[in-house]
């Protein structure tokens, strides 16, 4: 392709980002796959950060530039996609480290898998000594995600595609509408759009991306990203897609998580039929209204949505055995929720 036609627009929204970008850039200039241009929007930085990209710019013409005023990471990441020229986005993160080979394998799977519309890739989380386990949990959970049928099974429990991993075929990105603002993560929101327009994504399973981990990371300090916010989110979606038409919900799990979910549910116009419980010592009781139903009891109920709301993977796929043997379909009979 010609330096006016790329083949992928990087997205790279930015604010005070000047401690840890030359890390970034220079992992981007130095991708194997070099047929890209980067889209770097500086959203009202005051720390230096638009010098240090001039010198970036100066040196590679890949490289275009815009500023605005302070107006948040959707606003910076739509600003990004309308100065776009390619037929692929992928995204960055301004102190992130990309392998060298992120592009180029990302670039591969979509060339292999014409039906697939966007991937993501493994991810490691860095620099160690700020790791907690939660967010190892969460990266091993994430890094076992790959295929489009595991992305399917997943899209209900988080985003499962890592955001500044993101390489999307630019037409469906428009076709649902961007990123948008909803108060929620708008990662989360452009995925579960794509999810329900029936577009297919997978993952590069090869670890091709450090994502910096630090107390001062958006996801950390900005209560669209608070889990109140996920999970209002993911009812939102459901109500378009597995709820639709005001379809009734049996809850899995009467534990801190089975119940936020039913709650949410509610709020959203959604019955909540009963709640189900492996522990004999919950049965009976009532929460939210509902009761709490044993496993023989619950399966006799036909037409609502079950969902799986348990924090614990292995409580959560002990929960989709038990559903599947019973000869329920994962995505129209029942998801998992967490």
């Amino acid at each position: 392709m010609t330096r006016d036609s790329p083949a992928v627009s990087v997205l790279m929204p930015v604010r005070n980002g000047v401690k840890h970008l030359d890390e970034a850039m220079r992992s981007l200039v130095t991708q194997i796959f070099d047929d890209f241009e980067v889209i770097v929007v500086d959203d009202g930085s005051t720390d230096g950060t638009w010098d240090h990209l001039e010198r970036w710019a100066s040196d590679d013409q890949r490289i275009r530039l815009f500023r605005s005023r302070p107006r948040g990471i959707v606003d910076a990441l739509e600003i990004a996609r309308a100065q776009a020229r390619a037929r692929y986005l992928a995204r960055m993160d301004a102190d992130d480290i990309a392998d060298r080979r992120r592009f180029a394998l990302q670039w591969a799977l979509l060339m292999d898998e014409p039906t697939v519309a966007g991937c993501g890739c493994g991810v490691r989380y860095f620099p160690n000594s700020v790791v907690r386990a939660g967010a190892r949990r969460y990266e091993n959970w994430l890094n076992s995600v790959r295929s489009h049928e595991d992305v399917a099974r997943a899209v209900w429990v988080e985003c499962p595609l890592a955001h500044p991993t993101f390489f999307l075929r630019a037409d469906v990105v428009d076709a649902v509408g961007g990123y948008q603002d909803h108060g929620w993560p708008e990662d989360y929101d452009l995925i579960l759009r794509m999810h329900l327009a029936g577009h297919r994504l997978a993952n590069v399973p090869d670890v091709l991306h450090q994502w910096r981990e630090n107390t001062d990371r958006l996801s950390r300090t900005d209560h669209r990203y608070k889990p109140e916010a996920f999970l209002r989110c993911r009812v939102h979606y459901l109500c378009l897609g597995p709820l639709k038409d005001a379809r009734d919900v049996i809850v899995w799990g009467a534990g801190p998580v089975g119940k936020s979910f039913a709650r949410a549910a509610q709020d959203f116009g959604i019955g909540v039929v009963a709640f189900v419980e492996l522990d004999p010592r919950k049965i009976g009781q009532e929460i939210h209204g509902a009761p709490v139903l044993g496993v023989k009891e619950a399966l006799r109920i036909h037409g609502p949505l079950h969902a799986a709301a348990v924090g614990q993977y292995g409580a959560r796929a002990r929960i989709e055995v038990l559903l599947e043997e019973a000869g329920l379909v994962e995505g129209e009979d029942f998801v998992a929720v967490a």
